[in-house]
């Protein structure tokens, strides 16, 4: 069964930060236009209100892919909507990180929303990979301008054009995850990951993601204008002063 009252994203709201389930267990969280809906409602609530957010998939899967039933009936028209690719741009684009807790699978595009995040953690079970050739068509909602950003151009072009899953072990290798977990302690870890980003001040690491997904060319005038708002914090002033007087203490 599904998220309670047909909902399919089961979402648990914290001070600091909200943990997002996938939850369609019956169809390994296949992820269709329903939970696409339900991502960008999630998105305009921490667009107004910036915390943290943490994705996972119930039932030890991440996400299967896109509902290949809704797939197989999209035409041309629906392709040049971008259905997943503005829904995932607009979870890369939130103001505060997005951790990725990962098991299982990651497929296609619960590979591109999982690319999507900021930082991704995996258990020992998952399979990270994308394949829509394979399929007849292409992966079109990010994993082909991300995974090449993540993993590098040659990787990244092995992996889009065999299709080939990733386990844990060579994820972690490429760098395509920061740590693997086992199964239980893999939202345990997240959380930790979600501590240790909450205890630094929060403009400066909205600020620092900011200047992080700039293009290259907004270097280093980007750096620069983010710096000169913080420089002008009263946080920035009460953190630094902390730190001198246990320095000097």
């Amino acid at each position: 069964m599904s998220a309670a009252g047909g909902r399919v994203l089961r979402i648990e709201r914290l001070d600091d930060r909200v943990v997002a389930t996938l939850d369609r267990p019956e169809k390994r969280n296949a992820i269709d236009q329903a939970m696409i809906d339900e991502l960008h409602e999630l998105c305009a609530e921490l667009e107004a209100e910036p915390r943290i957010l943490i994705l996972t998939g119930a039932g030890g899967v991440f996400a299967s892919g896109a509902d290949i039933a809704e797939l197989r009936e999209r035409r041309a028209d629906d392709a040049r909507k971008g259905i997943n690719a503005h829904a995932f741009i607009r979870v890369a684009e939130l103001p505060m990180p997005v951790i990725a807790a990962l098991d299982g699978y990651a497929l296609g595009g619960g590979a591109e929303l999982a690319y999507a995040a900021d930082l991704r953690l995996g258990t020992p079970a998952l399979k990270i990979g994308n394949p829509e050739t394979g399929l007849g068509i292409l992966a079109a909602a990010g994993a082909s301008w991300r995974l090449r950003e993540i993993v590098g151009d040659a990787r990244a072009m092995e992996l889009l054009l065999t299709g080939r899953a990733v386990g844990a072990e060579e994820a972690l290798a490429i760098g395509l995850i920061t740590a693997v977990h086992p199964p239980d302690e893999l939202l345990p870890a997240a959380h930790a990951l979600a501590d240790r980003i909450a205890r630094n001040d929060r403009a400066a690491t909205i600020a620092t993601k900011r200047v992080f997904r700039a293009p290259r060319a907004a270097h280093p005038d980007v750096d620069l204008e983010e710096q000169a708002a913080l420089f002008e914090s009263p946080e920035k002033f009460r953190r630094m002063t902390e730190f001198l007087e246990r320095r000097n203490g």
